[in-house]
């Protein structure tokens, strides 16, 4: 378990209460003799929609159920059928069109829905169905055994290339989809796509020549809008299930944000929503807030188009295959952590659980600690330690950077939005690491002693200075002075070039024993190979080294 920061060095933290004044000022229309006449409103044809409120649409819905059997009867269907309301539309001038599924003899009759259009009367004017013919079977009694239909349809999943296939029982159906309705199963087999995507592949097999009928993947990608706490308003990729929406990123190896609501084990519940849109843009601390899990899976995707765009890495075990988000972790747990046992990243509410540490940052840290995990492997102590907490600081600043997010502007700074101080301040600085009271600016023989996130600070002052080089600058907005060790003026050779260093020696140079003075010899070995020996990039890292004491 890789967490976010050190808890035994703060024992307690100062809670900032934050009042926000404002008054609210109510501007009336001003009404004079040459004021302009607002324009008239346009009028909204007689066949849109009505807007109706939540209970007259329950009303509605429960009123034509109640009504079913009358109106099978009316629309002519056989006595062994009936109407099951789905919805019901009303427009603006009355007309009301009723959504009916169907059954026959109690089974559900797959493409024989149908749409009942009254008047504003109550008359029936028309009926719209999926298919026209007669519902009507032969024989309810099939001569094909469920499990092979099952079988068969697990075989059709693994052809589509589906791994893990599994299916959960066969239900009897009536199939109407298409041409002469007949006896058949429904067998619905989950496990993963190929890419790692959910699955929920629906095979339709007849239940007497066991011949495959139909199929349709029950799972939809969908481009949610996340409100989140830090990040602002944001396009999150998910996934429609139904008429369901979960918090899936099926685009990204089928990535899913689970509520731990509180608790300190296991998965948790898979968020879901009705209408796409996840989260408030404001703290909560209710257990069911969806503004964290908007955080949690927003960085989950720009860490994984980071990745990918900058070293064409496909997810964290660079496989496909998504991990998961943990959010609402126990009470007031002022912390976030990756776990490699379970491939997931959990995310603490903080501070009386209106402080969650969600920011982006802080999730593309936690989501690097399984690069390394699945890379160099950089043992959790000693100076391995914190180059392996300066890897996911490196990496979750440059996820950052890469978000180019309004919000929350790429910086050197580490978890300067959840005030996981209480002060306002970052949990980490790369400039100058000293000035978070307890990480190391330089290397000494003593650095290993120190817990990883403050021995970090070497590799985060070796970063910083290679990126953007010593003395002061400002960097949107932000301002910093990195000083030297040797008292040297280091010019730096642009982050995306340090990154590609970064990555290069993090996955072909270092090991799990890796110190400060092998990561040295490593990075040049990894700017060797990209930019060649002698170059001004090898060059450049050579002095940054040399800058915070590793010769």
């Amino acid at each position: 378990m890789s967490p976010l920061y050190a808890r035994h060095k703060r024992t307690t933290l100062a809670i900032a209460t934050a009042v926000a004044a404002g008054a609210l000022i109510s501007g009336g229309l001003a009404t004079s003799a040459s004021a302009t006449p607002a324009p008239a409103a346009a009028k909204v044809p007689a066949a849109a929609p009505a807007m109706l409120s939540a209970s007259a649409h329950t009303s509605l819905i429960k009123q034509a159920q109640a009504d079913a059997p009358e109106t099978a009867q009316q629309i002519g269907l056989g006595a062994k059928e009936k109407l099951v309301v789905k919805d019901v539309v009303k427009d603006v001038d009355g007309t009301v069109h009723t959504r009916y599924e169907r059954t026959y003899a109690g089974l559900p009759v797959l493409g024989g829905d149908l749409v009942v259009h009254t008047s504003k009367a109550g008359k029936t004017e028309g009926v719209t169905k999926a298919n026209k013919a007669t519902i009507k079977v032969a024989s309810l009694t099939p001569k094909l055994a469920p499990a092979k239909a099952e079988k068969q349809a697990v075989s059709a999943a693994k052809a589509l290339g589906s791994a893990q296939s599994t299916a959960d029982g066969a239900r009897k159906v009536i199939w109407a989809g298409s041409g002469t309705p007949v006896l058949a199963y429904e067998t619905v087999v989950g496990g993963l796509q190929d890419d790692g995507t959910p699955n929920q592949l629906h095979v339709i097999t007849d239940a007497a020549t066991g011949k495959k009928l139909f199929e349709y993947q029950g799972i939809e990608n969908a481009t949610g809008t996340g409100k989140t706490l830090y990040s602002g308003t944001v396009s999150l990729d998910t996934t429609l299930s139904g008429s369901t929406y979960q918090l899936t990123d099926a685009t990204r190896g089928g990535h899913k944000t689970y509520n731990l609501a509180h608790k300190t084990s296991g998965t948790g519940t898979l968020f879901t929503d009705a209408d796409n849109v996840w989260g408030t843009g404001a703290a909560s601390s209710s257990t069911t807030d969806q503004t964290a899990a908007a955080d949690a899976a927003y960085g989950a995707q720009e860490t994984w188009d980071f990745y990918k765009s900058t070293f064409g890495r496909n997810g964290i075990k660079n496989n496909g295959v998504g991990a998961y988000s943990r959010v609402h972790y126990g009470s007031s747990y002022v912390n976030a952590f990756w776990d490699d046992s379970c491939f997931c990243m959990t995310y603490g509410d903080g501070s009386g659980n209106t402080h969650p540490l969600t920011a982006l940052d802080v999730a593309g840290h936690e989501m690097s600690h399984g690069v390394t995990s699945n890379t160099a492997g950089l043992n959790y102590s000693g100076e391995s330690g914190g180059l392996n907490e300066a890897t996911s600081d490196i990496f979750g600043t440059g996820v950052e950077f890469y978000a180019n997010n309004s919000t929350d502007k790429g910086d050197y700074l580490i978890g300067e939005k959840i005030n996981i101080n209480g002060d306002g301040t970052p949990l980490r600085y790369m400039d100058k690491p000293s000035k978070d009271g307890g990480s190391a600016d330089y290397w000494s023989s003593s650095v290993g002693n120190l817990d990883v996130h403050y021995s970090s600070g070497v590799a985060n002052h070796f970063f910083y200075l290679l990126s953007e080089g010593s003395g002061a600058k400002t960097v949107n907005g932000v301002s910093y002075n990195s000083p030297t060790y040797n008292g040297s003026t280091v010019t730096g050779i642009g982050r995306d070039k340090a990154l590609q260093i970064w990555y290069k020696a993090l996955t072909t140079y270092f090991t799990s024993t890796t110190n400060y003075k092998s990561a040295r010899t490593g990075t040049l070995s990894a700017a060797a190979a990209l930019y060649g020996s002698g170059s001004t990039e090898y060059n450049a890292v050579a002095a940054a080294w040399s800058a915070v004491n590793v010769s």
